[in-house]
């Protein structure tokens, strides 16, 4: 009797534990899956490796485009970085938006009845983060840094942020942790101006005996950390960042982050400042790249990126974690400061032999990096399908089972996910406020007023009197313009053209870059 009881009670217990075990995974199975977007600044089609266009070596960012999709038609919405965030985040074009513009301690120029990224995910039970740069502008009026800031990221969707306000070479220099200023002394408050200096405070213009690095144009503001910036700033000398230390400062958040929430479904915005101005790596990067501290502050970004998969794959989250990696805009070499980056080029091609950079119209300026990967879920693939960063929030929704669609984005999930569907037909493109056409293959570029090439930063902005229209099958680098030759389909470019704009383009004034 004993023994027939004996082996009754073991299939019984076999049977527990397998309806048991099938549950849990039935329930694992339903997680839906972490959510992180690596958001590089400046970074060039041929600044990452894998692209095989320039000569920098890029391997941890590399292992994500080697073993996801890499997209070789993948673009920003703008060529300049606060437009190109705001599209992201709500999958609007920023040419309908006449605030989303270049931020200079500007207040939000998202409304906070918009739909974004975060909105959508927390409501659908994500824990939802920022972890880098913002730039997207912060209250509704002029900025108290002394007080609880808002609105801001946390008010768009966001549970926790940590965020640079507006870029590493504008003051204020400081860090801010949902909503208020990290380590601000209240006896010692913030004051920002961006067209007064203050009493006795030293700037780039008038003490560039005090520089570490010598400014070229626009940045001779407020002299923080031997660096001058754009504005003026006084007080908060215990909140001031460290420059070198920015990259380490902020991926030890972005890591903290996702340890806390490693057993939530999460999505993070990890918005690195690297390589936009002023380059700073950490000493033990430099020299790395050979081509001074832009290439060097690329090697950081990729190593940040690597330690960033090392931390998901340690906590053992790596195979329920969807990874999107791409960049604001285009590439540019002298942004405002003397760091060799033009000097020690080389053979690098930052661009990847596209025309033009950020600030352009032409395809360097928004055809950038863009990769998507999921370990085991997704295979690695090449695809010259079109998508834009204006597609990725409807692309999220449908991902995680919602209906919602963004005004401009398009649903590519399958593309994002599978290598499957034909990506768009059309998109329109962004820079300083004007805008151009892709469709298919060919590309047109209306006349704008202002110079053709700019004398800062010595890149082609793609204005000139007449249309220009060209075939990227053909001519990839847009050496060839056709509109005299085909005027038939520059006709048909402009007619789709000012359907979705909705009305005809006007020529802009001068733009002053910065």
């Amino acid at each position: 009797m004993i023994n027939i009881r004996y082996n009754n009670i073991i299939p019984f217990t076999l049977l527990i534990c397998i309806l048991f075990n099938c549950n849990s995974n039935r329930l694992e199975s339903k997680k839906k899956p972490n959510i992180i977007i690596i958001y590089t600044d400046d970074l060039g089609y041929g600044d990452v490796s894998a692209y095989k266009k320039g000569t920098l070596k890029t391997p941890n960012i590399d292992k994500l485009a080697n073993e996801g999709i890499r997209f070789t038609n993948g673009y920003s919405s703008s060529a300049t970085c606060s437009p190109s965030r705001y599209a992201l985040l709500t999958g609007i074009y920023p040419w309908r938006n006449a605030k989303a513009k270049i931020i200079t301690g500007g207040s939000l120029i998202v409304d906070t009845s918009e739909v974004t990224i975060p909105k959508l995910l927390k409501e659908n039970k994500y824990q939802t983060g920022i972890v880098g740069k913002w730039h997207l502008g912060l209250g509704l009026n002029k900025i108290d840094y002394n007080s609880e800031i808002s609105p801001g990221p946390n008010q768009l969707g966001f549970d926790y942020s940590y965020i640079m306000p507006d870029t590493q070479d504008r003051v204020p220099t400081v860090y801010i942790e949902n909503g208020k200023v990290v380590n601000l002394d209240p006896n010692d408050p913030i004051k920002v101006d961006f067209k007064t200096n203050f009493k006795d405070q030293p700037t780039g213009k008038d003490n560039p005996e005090l520089l570490k690095m010598k400014w070229h144009h626009g940045h001779n503001g407020s002299i923080i950390n031997g660096i001058s910036r754009i504005g003026f700033m006084k007080g908060g000398e215990k909140a001031k960042w460290s420059d070198i230390d920015m990259a380490d400062h902020f991926l030890d958040r972005a890591k903290n982050y996702i340890k806390n929430n490693k057993d939530n479904s999460f999505f993070l915005f990890y918005s690195l400042q690297q390589p936009h101005v002023p380059r700073t790596p950490h000493p033990r990067f430099e020299g790395k790249s050979g081509m001074g501290p832009r290439g060097d502050a690329i090697i950081e970004a990729d190593w940040c990126v690597g330690e960033l998969y090392e931390t998901l794959k340690s906590i053992g989250i790596i195979d329920n974690t969807l990874i999107l990696f791409s960049s604001d805009n285009g590439p540019v070499l002298n942004d405002g400061y003397y760091d060799d980056a033009v000097e020690r080029i080389g053979d690098h091609s930052p661009s990847g032999g596209l025309r033009g950079g950020k600030y352009s119209l032409f395809e360097a300026g928004t055809r950038v990096p863009f990769i998507s990967y999921w370990k085991n879920r997704i295979k690695p693939a090449i695809s010259d399908k079109i998508i834009s960063q204006v597609d990725i929030l409807s692309s999220i929704a449908k991902i995680i089972g919602s209906d919602y669609r963004s005004q401009d984005g398009k649903d590519l999930s399958e593309l994002i996910l599978d290598n499957k569907g034909a990506g768009r037909n059309e998109l329109i493109l962004e820079a300083t406020s004007r805008t151009a056409y892709r469709d298919g293959d060919w590309v047109m570029i209306p006349p704008y007023n202002g110079k053709e090439v700019s004398k800062n930063v010595n890149i082609e902005l793609g204005n000139s009197k007449n249309y220009k229209l060209y075939n990227l099958k053909d001519d990839n680098s847009q050496k060839a313009n056709l509109s005299n030759k085909n005027p038939k389909k520059l006709k048909e470019m402009i007619t789709k053209f000012e359907r979705i704009i909705g009305k005809k383009n006007t020529n802009t004034k001068d733009l002053i870059l910065e």
